[in-house]
């Protein structure tokens, strides 16, 4: 039976939180704490490290402010003030420092507490001066909060908790060196709270060195992807991706949408194409100063746009209730990659769609991601012109048949209107007035066998029908790019760019064709050009039965395991290489010409390791 304990839980669902967050939350309309809430507060969770794996959407970020509740208020309803902070929380991008801000912010207003932020784009003085007034939590990314730490402007030496939020996306962003040196700066007797989507090797090393009996919570589940989000997958020809997109945003008409691209140079080709159709977009991406990624944000709440293209680590943190549609324009790197994107839709309850788009070459792949990641999804066909238009009618009739109040100056109007035309003439302008506002639908092939095997011809590449495939132990989680990649096979295998075929990055490693007739010059060169190693590790190339996708579809003799050593060049950044990325160290983030990666004052995530660790991430 339930009990006495039972029916005051009930009745009072918030009784275990100090009395002035409990007042916040109720204000703020919760009925009940999320899953995860209710974890972080037990009582085995009290005064402990915690290793917390959620779901984004899932509440995490009241959470922690509800997990070091205690930690900061002691018993006291107000917070004293104080010289140095006592909380701080390190997230991976402005947008969600930005946000953990806010919603800490009404958490914990009742108690008096100064929230300080701290996140790249804004003036640092301000920041400085913020700090010294006094904050009793301090907010920020990890590469600013560590110019400040330096610079003598944060004192952690009062910290009584430390929160790393999205943990994983901060180390696979290259932050791994600004948090270990944050950390190392706290009081030992602090409280850690590690909180990550997923728990990677790197996240339990890091755990095992900055925490003490860690309490682990999880509330994935089995089913790993959202319960509120319908899944889909829609196959398309290769050269009508962007003509999908089109086709989706008209059939959905979602008040909020996000189109996820790969990279900033995507984003602005697909936000100029939208604007140019007639649709209200905005993009985000890393090329974008934080007053216009503002801008765009506020543009999305206030209904001014309703469509965001942007790119996976620039829409992090984005946190928009009126968003229903996720559109992967670009196949995402991995399952973690695809449940991050999708998971910015299907929140608090709210159902919402995510659509991945799938060229016919790549179905395979997404089957196993989808596989990997435990997700049903439907695959289905773009929406044909014909499905548009039905769509558009059954809106506009909901529309049109909504009881609504006329004023006198409507219906004069409307004897007016009829008194020059029919009924049905001042009806067919209404519905024409409605479908002059929407873009026009694309015409699709029609998604046959035929049309399959058409575009695979398109795929193919003349002078590639006899290759052999290559392979480098280097992969995604290594940073590589083949706007790096391919400069370098060219610069030490002395052959062009049109001699290098498919390039297929995977996580750990990569492989590449060159045509079988210049297989064993091409190894020889590299063996020839491999002369000194690199301070950051090795890059093994060697003959390779190919990806997993391509095995047994090449032909060509298999030459000897060579190992091209990357060669360091101070002299300054070469031709074709992203944002002057020195010779021979494509391993790691672009970075400016200060040596410091780009979106931050992170250092180049993916180290290596000596041959033998197959260069995978220390």
């Amino acid at each position: 039976m339930c009990g006495v304990a039972c029916f005051f839980e009930i009745m009072m669902p918030f009784s275990n939180l100090p009395p002035i967050l409990a007042n916040a939350i109720e204000e703020r309309g919760y009925t009940a704490l999320t899953a995860v809430q209710s974890a972080v507060v037990a009582p085995e969770a009290a005064g402990r490290d915690l290793v917390v794996s959620a779901q984004t959407g899932s509440g995490k970020t009241v959470a922690f402010g509800l997990a070091f509740a205690e930690t900061l208020l002691r018993g006291d309803e107000q917070l004293p003030h104080s010289s140095a902070p006592l909380a701080l929380v390190i997230a991976p991008t402005r947008e969600l420092a930005l946000q953990v801000s806010r919603e800490l912010t009404w958490l914990y207003k009742q108690a008096g507490a100064w929230i300080a932020t701290c996140v790249g784009g804004m003036d640092p003085s301000k920041e400085r001066r913020n700090l010294q007034r006094g904050a009793h939590i301090v907010v920020g990314t990890p590469g600013r909060l560590r110019d400040h730490l330096e610079r003598g402007a944060l004192d952690l030496s009062a910290l009584r908790v430390a929160v790393l939020d999205e943990a994983d996306e901060m180390l696979d962003m290259g932050f791994r060196e600004d948090l270990e040196e944050i950390l190392d700066a706290t009081p030992d007797n602090r409280r850690t709270l590690l909180f990550s989507a997923t728990m990677p090797k790197p996240i339990e090393a890091l755990a095992r060195r900055y925490q003490h009996d860690a309490l682990r919570i999880s509330t994935v589940g089995d089913e790993r992807g959202h319960g509120d989000i319908t899944y889909q997958a829609v196959t398309v020809s290769p050269s009508e991706i962007e003509a999908a997109v089109v086709n989706l945003l008209r059939f959905h008409e979602a008040e909020t949408a996000i189109l996820f691209c790969a990279t900033r140079d995507n984003v602005r080709r697909l936000h100029a194409t939208l604007q140019e159709r007639g649709f209200a977009v905005v993009a985000l991406s890393g090329e974008h100063s934080q007053s216009e990624r503002n801008h765009a944000l506020q543009a999305l709440r206030d209904r001014r746009a309703r469509v965001c293209v942007a790119t996976d680590v620039a829409a992090r943190g984005i946190d928009l209730p009126s968003l229903s549609l996720v559109v992967h324009v670009e196949i995402p790197r991995d399952a973690e990659t695809l449940q991050h994107r999708s998971g910015r839709t299907g929140r608090a309850g709210k159902k919402g769609t995510a659509v991945i788009i799938v060229p016919y070459p790549r179905r395979r792949r997404v089957e196993s991601m989808l596989r990997g990641a435990k997700i049903e999804a439907d695959w289905i066909e773009a929406p044909s012109r014909d499905a548009i238009r039905a769509q558009d009618r059954e809106r506009l009739l909901g529309a049109l048949l909504q009881p609504t109040e006329f004023d006198e100056e409507d219906r004069k109007l409307a004897e007016r209107l009829l008194a020059e035309r029919s009924p049905q003439d001042v009806a067919a302008a209404l519905v024409r007035s409605f479908r002059a506002k929407l873009p026009e639908p694309e015409e699709l092939i029609e998604n046959t066998p035929e049309a399959r095997r058409e575009a695979q011809k398109e795929r193919h590449r003349p002078g590639f029908e006899d290759v052999q495939w290559f392979r480098m132990d280097i992969g995604r989680r290594q940073n590589a790019d083949p706007r790096w990649i391919l400069p370098l096979l060219c610069r030490r295998g002395h052959i062009t760019r049109a001699e290098v075929g498919a390039i297929r990055i995977g996580q750990y490693e990569t492989h590449f064709q060159v045509p079988t007739a210049i297989a064993d010059k091409f190894a020889a060169t590299l063996l020839r050009t491999a002369t000194e190693d690199d301070d950051r590790g090795i890059v093994n190339i060697e003959p390779s039965e190919g990806p997993r996708e391509a095995a047994g579809g090449h032909g060509g003799k298999p030459a000897r395991p060579m190992v091209h050593r990357a060669k360091p060049n101070r002299s300054g950044p070469s031709q074709g290489q992203p944002h002057g990325k020195p010779h021979g160290k494509p391993y790691g983030k672009a970075k400016d010409g200060k040596g410091k990666p780009f979106g931050g004052k992170g250092k180049p995530g993916g180290k290596f390791k000596p041959k033998g660790n197959k260069g995978r991430p220390a």
